[in-house]
């Protein structure tokens, strides 16, 4: 890239000229993680990749950074030295870039897909995320779904190498395939060395002449794809579960990435789950919870008859054993709670009102103990 054709460097990492050192590193991550060829798949993400490590490679070092704010671009070329004589300009390589794999850890765990020696290596491909709505009834017994996934694959056309059908890559005419390129200087006798990535293939080692239409030489593309899933019954809402190699394709040969799938469950119109047991209330009427009754109560299995002892009273919560939801991974289920709620009869006619009048001046005292001792208790406090 010519220099009247390179943009600011302070432009490129988008920070000011006066920014300090962990405001260039923080801006170089960030930027490097958006870019990184392993990660982003458009077009012109590698040129950003290159300019990114070019500008973070000067600013990054003192020396370098002092001599491009004095003298711009030039001041940082391998062949300016404005202080003929003086055996210390120029003098320090890259050491300021730092080791690549250090900072692409943070990012991919583990470094970038680079090997010591600049040859790229083989790098798992990414998990992807997808998400499917499944009913109450579905997560609770499981169910198959099918999903619509887009991930990215080995392209067909070329089979992932990048080039156009009867050609190969060809080995990198600078850094001869090995991914780097190595710059020497002399001082005081001795002989330094540098290395850094070969700004020719990108740290590929490869060069593709006449790439592949389909992929335009990148080697995958990005395909949609049905996918058939089995749900597993008893799966809670906003739990994930995980199908192998159903990701994106790894780079350079590596295995492909896993599928997660979030699970979304609908509300029940009925029922609600704490883990794996089952609650919904249920009305019963006044007579029903005075003198008992035998009732229908819906689980998740069906229709169920209990019977309502004598006496209940709202709020009542009773157990079905086994009615639950199952365990992920076991047959066991949960349990199903009840709880009663006595409704209060409304829009009655006279006759049923005047009914209820003689019923309540026919109730003895012994069969309404909690409201006998709540007005022995207002008694003592206001008769006293």
């Amino acid at each position: 890239m010519a220099s009247e054709n390179k943009r600011d460097y302070y432009e490129v990492l988008g920070v000011e000229k006066n920014a300090a050192e962990d405001q260039i590193k923080r801006a170089f991550r960030k930027l490097a993680a958006k870019y990184h060829p392993d990660v982003n798949h458009e077009a012109d993400a590698e040129d950003k990749f290159k300019e990114i490590n070019e500008a973070y490679e000067v600013l990054s070092d003192p020396d370098k950074r002092a001599r491009y704010d004095q003298y711009g671009f030039a001041g940082v070329d391998p062949n300016f030295n404005p202080n003929a004589g003086n055996p210390f300009e120029g003098f320090g390589g890259f050491g300021g870039f730092g080791d690549l794999g250090d900072i692409f850890g943070d990012f991919f765990g583990g470094g970038s897909s680079r090997s010591r020696s600049g040859a790229r290596r083989a790098a798992r491909g990414e998990n992807i995320v997808s998400q499917v709505e499944v009913t109450f009834e579905e997560a609770a017994f499981g169910t198959k779904k099918e999903l619509n996934v887009t991930r990215i694959e080995n392209c067909d056309k070329c089979g992932g190498s990048g080039c156009a059908e009867g050609t190969q890559p060809e080995t990198c005419p600078q850094c001869h395939g090995s991914g780097q390129v190595r710059t020497t200087q002399s001082f005081m006798g001795m002989t330094m060395q540098s290395t850094a990535v070969c700004p020719t293939c990108g740290g590929r080692g490869k060069l593709i002449k006449t790439p592949c239409t389909r992929c335009k030489g990148k080697g995958r593309i990005k395909r949609a794809h049905k996918l058939n899933v089995d749900i597993p019954a008893g799966i809670d809402n906003g739990q994930a579960f995980r199908i192998s190699g159903q990701g994106n394709a790894g780079a350079n040969g590596g295995p492909s990435g896993d599928l997660m799938v979030t699970v979304r469950i609908r509300p029940h119109a009925i029922f609600t789950r704490d883990g794996s047991n089952v609650y919904c209330e249920m009305p019963i009427s006044f007579a029903q919870a005075a003198i008992g009754a035998d009732i229908e109560v819906p689980t998740l299995d069906g229709k169920v008859r209990y019977n309502v002892p004598e006496g209940t009273q709202t709020g009542t919560t009773f157990r079905l054993k086994g009615k639950g939801i199952p365990y992920v991974g076991y047959k066991n289920r949960g349990d199903q709670y009840v709880t009663v709620v006595v409704e209060t009869p409304t829009k009655l006619t006279q006759q049923q009102k005047e009914l209820l009048r003689q019923f309540d001046s026919a109730t003895s005292e012994k069969a309404q103990p909690k409201k006998k001792n709540f007005f022995d208790k207002m008694k003592k406090l206001f008769d006293t």
